[in-house]
């Protein structure tokens, strides 16, 4: 089999076409329906979703709340670092993202606020409280690198799906940001189930992949939970329909063949399934997303359920019609 080079899945993009605030109301985004099997393309409104989905299916959401794992930090020398708190390694000790690295070597000494922190190694800080009251005392939202603003108010609201329950995501699954208590209240009235799972955004989503050979690069565990209810009813209903890569990648890693049959087993756990073109879906039907960067895993995955081309002739038909991308930008069902 040919290897899948990642530069097939590249595109350029206009700066201006990355969306900096979210949508004035959350339904007001502009939706894409992309069907696999006519090729066709529809633009509609995010609110127009109601009747767009079967009333038969059930629909899938990741109820991961995000938490404020960006800090702030001061170096001993006076120089300014950043910190993205990935995992907890234990109390007070945690996994993290430095910006910059430069310098941030072995026993190197931080502050933020009236806390200190060592530097353990390049990716391992310890502080001199627990990494939990660090975060809720001098934590920011951690918007995304391309949002290029310091988070505001309104952000702690909006970067954060209304039905986010759990904390633990460093992410939003964003293609849940545009739903709204209401519009669920519709999709249920209609007849549509709804089940919770949860998956928390770790750096697994968004590492970039270095190699040339899609194939050759690894996916960071994270943590996933599918409850027996929850399974009843992605089993019990069709078609599933997921909202977000990550509602994807929980329901496919639970996937297994039972009496000749595909159904979702309940499980607590990690993953590192990486879904790209070839992959064959065993549970997803229908997919709710966003706009993905380019030579990323979310953009592979998409790939994958809708195939290569016409993802792209979708992606060149959103530039052309000015559609907003990445994180607060529009959304897009595959059908």
């Amino acid at each position: 089999m040919t290897s899948i080079n990642i530069e097939d899945y590249d595109y350029e993009l206009p700066r201006e076409l990355i969306a900096q605030y979210p949508a004035t109301k959350r339904t007001e985004s502009r939706l894409m329906v992309v069907n696999r099997q006519t090729g066709t393309i529809l633009h509609k409104k995010f609110a127009d979703i109601v009747e767009l989905l079967p009333s038969h299916g059930v629909l899938v959401l990741n109820e991961t709340k995000v938490i404020p794992a960006r800090l702030l930090c001061r170096k001993d020398t006076g120089g300014k670092v950043e910190l993205l708190v990935v995992r907890k390694v234990d109390t007070h000790t945690a996994d993290v993202l430095m910006k910059p690295k430069r310098g941030m070597n072995k026993g190197r000494k931080l502050t933020i606020g009236d806390i200190t922190a060592e530097v353990i190694d390049r990716q391992t800080v310890r502080f001199s409280v627990p990494v939990d009251d660090v975060i809720q005392s001098y934590g920011q939202i951690p918007l995304p690198p391309y949002i290029k603003r310091a988070p505001n108010e309104h952000d702690y609201e909006r970067y954060q799906t209304v039905y986010a329950r759990v904390p633990g995501s460093i992410a939003a699954p964003t293609a849940g940001l545009h739903f709204t208590k209401e519009l669920l209240q519709k999709i249920e009235q209609k007849g549509i189930k709804i089940a919770k799972i949860l998956l928390h955004v770790g750096i697994g989503t968004f590492t970039p992949i270095r190699t040339r050979e899609v194939e050759k690069h690894r996916m960071h565990e994270e943590y996933f939970e599918i409850s027996p209810s929850a399974a009843n009813l992605i089993n019990t209903y069709k078609p599933v329909i997921a909202v977000g890569t990550t509602t994807v990648r929980a329901l496919e890693s639970a996937a297994k063949k039972v009496a000749n049959k595909w159904i979702v087993i309940p499980q607590k756990g990690y993953t590192d399934l990486f879904i790209y073109p070839g992959y064959n879906f065993k549970i997803v039907d229908m997919l709710v997303t966003n706009f993905h960067l380019p030579r990323t895993t979310l953009l592979l995955l998409v790939s994958a359920f809708a195939g290569r081309d016409l993802i792209m002739k979708a992606y060149n038909e959103a530039i052309k019609t000015r559609y907003r991308f990445y994180s607060y930008g529009d959304a897009m069902l595959i059908v």
